[in-house]
């Protein structure tokens, strides 16, 4: 346990707070969001999707039977640890089409996804893109990113609450009903 919290701490105190800074504007601003990943990463995701909802946001997950359209002041959230994968360059290509500004969280900085973006948050931990190395995490596979993307999400939640001015009963007063 120690050993991976250890390594989650170092993915975490290497991430730009000015990156953060900035995509919490862009969801501030954003009239709607959509957010998508792929496998364990689409989890993560999810639950700040979920998040998201309790501040007041207008979120939907890419995919769902009532996700509407990506337009101009929406913003599409997505995150693709390895950099580069097919399905979500086709994403991006489809929101950017419709007007919607991209933020983005990899662990690639270099990849050509990052390149056609508005805004990056980059997450250096391993993904499955890396999980080879001699030197490679305790965790299996992508975990480490992925348990990374936790740890940023709820902390942009704790920012998102202050600057969007929310009150923890109407946080919770948006929380479903139906558990």
């Amino acid at each position: 346990m120690q050993t991976v919290l250890a390594e989650l701490r170092t993915v975490a105190e290497g991430i730009d707070p000015l990156q953060v800074e900035t995509a919490c504007q862009m969801i501030a601003d954003a009239r709607r969001i959509m957010l998508y990943g792929c496998g364990r990463e689409g989890l993560q995701i999810q639950g700040f999707a979920m998040r998201l909802h309790h501040l007041g946001k207008l979120v939907s997950m890419q995919g769902d039977m009532a996700a509407p359209p990506m337009m101009p002041g929406d913003l599409f959230i997505v995150s693709a640890g390895p950099g580069s994968l097919a399905t979500v360059s086709a994403l991006i290509g489809q929101a950017k089409a419709g007007g919607a500004s991209i933020l983005f969280l990899t662990a690639q900085a270099h990849s050509q996804t990052a390149k056609i973006v508005d805004h990056t948050i980059l997450v250096t931990a391993q993904t499955m893109a890396n999980d080879q190395k001699k030197d490679a995490s305790t965790l299996p596979m992508g975990s480490l990113y992925e348990g990374a993307l936790f740890v940023l999400f709820e902390a942009m939640i704790l920012k998102l609450i202050v600057d969007l001015d929310e009150a923890p009963g109407s946080i919770r007063a948006r929380h479903t009903n139906m558990e």
